[in-house]
């Protein structure tokens, strides 16, 4: 089923979307990966805040290429989570409700996905440049010295995605395989 979501993302909003739905995303989007991940961990160890209020907000696994003239990001595909999976379930707490990647996600992950009535979406990889057009303002919110790598925030309008683990922990990568085989019998 198609459903058109904004940022941020409520439980609510969470809680409707089912494994398997396709996704159209507007609104404020954060990017960061591992490297960005990694310091935000050490901050809140250190006490200090996050860069941008995680509550409710969704994170794109994404490193952008460098923009062309006259557009706000170059190609903009998703990286594979699961290099933020021992990162994810401490923001996933703290309120996090969407994250969009690409690839499988750890046990604990889901699990935390589960406790915290949120949603993991995949884009499709391979898609940068095509995805790249739904984004149309990208600033840099923090950790410039990481370059591809630093917090963006970006705004998006009709962002594609797909539901792989909704709130409920239904998991499309697991059904979906399930289905297959099963038709090969």
């Amino acid at each position: 089923m198609d459903k058109h979501i904004t940022t941020p993302i409520t439980k609510e909003t969470a809680e409707a979307l089912k494994s398997g739905d396709y996704v159209y995303i507007t609104g404020t989007v954060y990017v960061a990966r591992d490297a960005a991940h990694k310091r935000m961990t050490e901050a809140l160890e250190q006490g200090e805040a996050l860069p941008f209020d995680i509550r409710d907000a969704a994170i794109y696994y994404m490193g952008p290429s460098p923009a062309r003239s006259g557009r706000p990001i170059g190609s903009a595909g998703p990286t594979t989570a699961s290099r933020m999976d021992k990162y994810t379930p401490l923001f996933l707490d703290l309120g996090l409700k969407a994250m969009i990647g690409k690839g499988k996600r750890s046990k604990e992950v889901v699990e935390a996905i589960v406790k915290n009535h949120a949603v993991y979406l995949a884009a499709v990889g391979g898609a940068g440049a095509l995805l790249s057009k739904c984004i149309i303002k990208s600033e840099t919110v923090c950790y410039e010295d990481l370059g591809a790598e630093a917090v963006l925030k970006i705004e998006v309008a009709d962002f594609p995605a797909i539901v792989v683990i909704d709130s409920y922990g239904n998991n499309l990568y697991e059904t979906a395989s399930q289905a297959y085989c099963s038709g090969l019998d």
